[in-house]
C-alpha cells in the first residue's frame, strides 16, 4: 500500500477519532467523540443566527424561537461513512479512517416534521434540502455543503434539528448552533451549522449528492448512493498495548471481551466472537437494547491460555444483514464494514 501523504495527514490532524477503548461509555463523552470537518468551521454569532425554511411559505427561526418548539431527546450512534476506508486496498485517498469514526450522543432538538409542515409541503415536493454554512471548495466546485432527503425520510418522527449534545450547547466542531440529526444514516446526512431548508420539486444534483458519497467502482460510473449504516460490532480493546505497533497483551486465564454493535438498517440481534481469526464462531451476551438508534453492547467469556491469537467479531441484525469478512472495494472507501480483527498475545 502507498504511504500516507502529507494532505491525508493534514485531514487526520484536524478530524479525530473515538478512542476504541471509548467503547465502554454507553454515551461518547463530546471530546471523543469522533469528528469530521469538510471544510471550516464557520464562526457564528449565536444571537445572529437564523434558520430559514422555504416551501409555501418562507419561515425564519433565531435560535431561541427553535428551542421554544416541541423539544425531544434521542440517543443516536453516528458513524462516517468512511470508517474503515484505509483498511481498503488499494487505498482510497482521502481522511484515512481506520475503526474509529464513531460515536453515540444524548442529542435534544425539535421535530423536523412539523417546521416543514408549517412551511407548506406543496403537492409537487419530492425532496428536501439541507445547506450548512460552511464552505469550500470540493471536486472543483466552490459549494456550500448540502445534502437532500426524499420527502418520506425527512417526514420520519426521528429526525431532528439538534441545539444539544450530552445535556450542553452544540460545541462549534460538531454543528453549533443547530445541525440536522438523521438517526440510523451515515454522518454525512446531518448536515451542520444549518441555515437554510428548502423544499424542492425535483432531485437535489449537487457535489455532494451526485458526486460525493456514492458506491462505484470508477469516476465514470453514476453509483449508488450511501445511505443507511450498515452493521458493525468493535471490541473495547483487550489487555494492554504495545505504544507504537498497539498489539494487545492479555494475562492468562478467565478473560471477559466486550464492545458495541450496531446497524442504521434494523436493530442488532446478534454478535459472534472467534478466537481463532474466523475459523470457529460462539455467540456473545448481548445487553438489553434501551433505545433503537444506539449502539448495543456485547460481552465474551473467554478462557485464555498462553499463545497467540486473533479475535474477531461480527454483528448481525434483526433484517439478516451481518458483517461480511471482507467487503468489495470502492473508489470513496465507504461502508466498509469487514469483520475486525485483532491480535492478541496471552502470557502465563
Amino acid at each position: 500500500m502507498e504511504g500516507i501523504s502529507l494532505e491525508e495527514l493534514q485531514l487526520a490532524a484536524r478530524n479525530h477519532g473515538m478512542p476504541l477503548e471509548a467503547l465502554r461509555y454507553p454515551i461518547t463523552p463530546v471530546g471523543l467523540h469522533y469528528l469530521l470537518i469538510h471544510y471550516d468551521v464557520p464562526d457564528v454569532d449565536a444571537g445572529e443566527w437564523s434558520l430559514t425554511v422555504r416551501g409555501e411559505r418562507e419561515l425564519s427561526l433565531g435560535l431561541a424561537e427553535l428551542k421554544e418548539r416541541p423539544r425531544a431527546e434521542l440517543t443516536v450512534t453516528m458513524e462516517c461513512a468512511g470508517n474503515g476506508r484505509a483498511r481498503l486496498d488499494p487505498r482510497p485517498v482521502s481522511q484515512p479512517w481506520l475503526l474509529e469514526a464513531v460515536g453515540t450522543a444524548r442529542w435534544a432538538g425539535t421535530p423536523l416534521r412539523p417546521l416543514l409542515d408549517e412551511a407548506g409541503v406543496g403537492e409537487g415536493a419530492v425532496e428536501v434540502l439541507f445547506t450548512g454554512l460552511d464552505r469550500g471548495i470540493e471536486g472543483g466546485i466552490e459549494q456550500r455543503y448540502q445534502r437532500s432527503l426524499l420527502l418520506e425520510d425527512a417526514f420520519r418522527e426521528e429526525v431532528l434539528l439538534a441545539y444539544e449534545m450530552n445535556g450542553g450547547p452544540l460545541p462549534p466542531q460538531h454543528g453549533f448552533p443547530v445541525r440536522l440529526l438523521v438517526p440510523g444514516w451515515y454522518g454525512m446526512t446531518s448536515v451542520k451549522w444549518l441555515a437554510e431548508i428548502d423544499l424542492l420539486e425535483e432531485p437535489f444534483e449537487g457535489y455532494q449528492q451526485s458526486q460525493g458519497y456514492r458506491l462505484r467502482q470508477t469516476e465514470d460510473e453514476e453509483g449508488t448512493p450511501v445511505q443507511r449504516i450498515v452493521p458493525r460490532s468493535l471490541f473495547v480493546p483487550p489487555g494492554i498495548p504495545e505504544f507504537f505497533t498497539r498489539e494487545r497483551t492479555v494475562t492468562a486465564g478467565e478473560q471477559v471481551v466486550e464492545g458495541r454493535a450496531w446497524s442504521g438498517l434494523a436493530p442488532i440481534s446478534s454478535v459472534e466472537v472467534s478466537t481463532d481469526g474466523g475459523e470457529s464462531w460462539a455467540p456473545a451476551e448481548l445487553d438489553f437494547q434501551e433505545e433503537r438508534w444506539a449502539w448495543r453492547g456485547w460481552r465474551f467469556r473467554w478462557h485464555a491460555e498462553p499463545g497467540s491469537y486473533v479475535l474477531c467479531s461480527r454483528a448481525r441484525d434483526e433484517a439478516g444483514n451481518e458483517q461480511p469478512v471482507e467487503v468489495p472495494w470502492n473508489l470513496g472507501g465507504y461502508s466498509n464494514n469487514a469483520v475486525q480483527t485483532v491480535s492478541v498475545t496471552v502470557t502465563g
